[in-house]
């Protein structure tokens, strides 16, 4: 069984990932992956490097991300180039590691399950959810940019009321992290009495 798990930015996703990983669960997380495809070495930096120029490279060789997001944040038709490139090797490479993955059930982790409909993969999936105001606070905190660019990364996600009517489970991830560690102990034990009905 495969649970696609998501969430928007700052909703403790990770965490999450850590506390269901602790319980032996095999994971695999699509924005590690999203790295693993463009580092020195792979045919799809050559590619970029090709197209953006050399100068999306940082000193070392390695993809200047920064730079890069910042180059097809309002350039929808650069965007797209780079999408069209990436997502394909990305899936190719998260199947394969899934195939891979052994345990009673496995964990995609995607912070774009529902836009890029890779809960199509998917058996459940989870949603550990956030207030925006939370999301708010904590991308101002942790990342070290204004609430105004917090603000527009929050937006340039999919609503979360939209996240919450298309996922199977929520996490409310509103109080502690001890909270967090209960209710993803509470959904491991549902999840694995629904894997024994999927595998049987």
């Amino acid at each position: 069984m495969l649970v696609g798990l998501t969430g928007g930015i700052a909703s403790g996703k990770s965490q999450a990932c850590h506390y269901f990983a602790e319980l032996g669960i095999p994971i695999v997380d699509a924005d590690i992956v999203a790295r693993q495809v463009v580092e020195p070495g792979q045919p799809a930096l050559a590619k970029i490097t090709d197209y953006f120029g050399p100068e999306i490279l940082l000193d070392d060789g390695s993809l200047n991300r920064r730079l890069l997001r910042q180059l097809i944040f309002n350039d929808q038709q650069k965007k797209h180039w780079l999408n069209q490139l990436l997502h394909p090797l990305i899936r190719e490479r998260m199947l394969l590691q899934l195939g891979h993955a052994k345990g009673p059930y496995k964990i995609l982790v995607a912070p774009l399950l529902f836009e890029n409909h890779l809960d199509k993969l998917t058996d459940r999936s989870l949603l550990i959810d956030v207030p925006v105001a939370l999301q708010l606070q904590r991308t101002t905190a942790r990342d070290g940019v204004d609430a105004q660019q917090a603000q527009q990364i929050i937006n340039s996600q999919m609503s979360r009321a939209d996240k919450r009517a298309a996922a199977d489970d929520i996490i409310d991830n509103n109080q502690g992290l001890d909270e967090l560690k209960q209710k993803v102990l509470a959904q491991h034990l549902i999840y694995l009495e629904l894997a024994k009905s999927h595998d049987s």
